[in-house]
């Protein structure tokens, strides 16, 4: 085959089956030796540390060529950033916008926890900080790392939200602020998918598999598992998981959105223990890559996943 018939053939394989950028295992790394490191004082709700999450989660946003979707600065310029204001001081969300080409505005949100426990300076032993890579430096890593491969292709033809939210470990008040101040109508948000803790593999799911809280509740679990994202049931139910994350007030409003996860029950949840020498970075970056063509397609297409037959979470 001459060198022109090939170039041209090849032309023609690429429009035809497009590359998908993939999740980087040294990208995840990365980003979670910065979230979860000692520097960060454990992000504490309310805390300063909290505060520089939310700017650097904010600033990777703006170099992936995300817009800005938080408040605005003294020059009216939108900011990545959201202060929420608390009893006492602030919390911080980040909310990055991949915008889409329907005018109808539909939207979906991918979201995460940015904040953790921050420091016990009461406690015995050497280790004070609680890190919280699993929870939830795993859960950020997740959002900004599908926000660089979303928006590294094609514009989609929905309106990707991109957020992680402040004092998740206070009663969700991030989430719930931002209820409170939506950058869209909720009723255009179909839905939204949240990310907790999967940093390590759940044993009690097979290889290589993450889980979906609610998965039983709507058409959106299944449908995605359809499209080959490694994706079960919660294997769970009776620890309320789908309670229990900022995708619950959401739930709450109407919006089809469930927790995505691989916790298992391991026993440095919420203790300093809690760090970077536990995470799976094969697994995560394996696992997260099996999510992009899924959502993806969920992002490009008319699909309006809806609660099943008495599903609808009441409080």
């Amino acid at each position: 085959m001459n060198k022109p018939v090939f170039r041209a053939l090849l032309i023609l394989l690429v429009i035809a089956f497009p590359v998908v950028a993939q999740i980087k295992e040294q990208n995840v790394r990365a980003q979670l030796g910065f979230l979860a490191s000692d520097a960060m004082q454990g992000r504490g709700s309310g805390t300063t540390y909290e505060r520089i999450a939310a700017e650097y989660i904010g600033s990777q946003f703006r170099q992936f060529g995300l817009e800005p979707a938080g408040d605005t600065d003294s020059a009216g310029a939108k900011t990545f950033v959201q202060r929420v204001p608390l009893q006492s001081g602030f919390t911080w969300n980040a909310i990055g916008v991949l915008r889409g080409t329907d005018p109808s505005g539909q939207a979906i949100m991918l979201s995460a926890h940015l904040d953790h426990l921050g420091v016990n300076e009461a406690l015995t032993g050497e280790d004070k900080i609680f890190n919280g890579a699993d929870d939830n430096a795993s859960g950020c890593v997740a959002v900004l790392e599908l926000a660089r491969v979303l928006a590294a292709g094609k514009r989609p033809r929905r309106t990707v939200y991109f957020i992680c939210f402040g004092s998740e470990e206070k009663r969700g008040l991030g989430s719930r602020h931002f209820i409170d101040n939506p950058p869209a109508p909720l009723t255009q948000i179909v839905a939204n998918l949240n990310f907790e803790m999967l940093g390590r593999p759940d044993t009690k799911i097979p290889p290589g598999m993450l889980w979906l809280t609610g998965f039983e509740r709507s058409t959106l679990g299944p449908e995605l598992a359809r499209r080959r994202a490694s994706l079960v049931a919660d294997p769970r139910p009776e620890q309320r998981f789908f309670q229990r994350s900022d995708n619950y007030p959401l739930a709450l409003q109407g919006v089809i959105a469930h927790t995505i996860s691989s916790f298992g029950l391991h026993t440095d949840y919420h203790r300093p223990s809690d760090d970077l020498s536990k995470i799976d970075f094969p697994f995560m970056t394996r696992s997260l890559n099996s999510l992009v063509k899924p959502i993806q397609w969920l992002a490009n297409s008319t699909f309006r996943p809806a609660w099943l037959p008495g599903q609808a979470p009441t409080r």
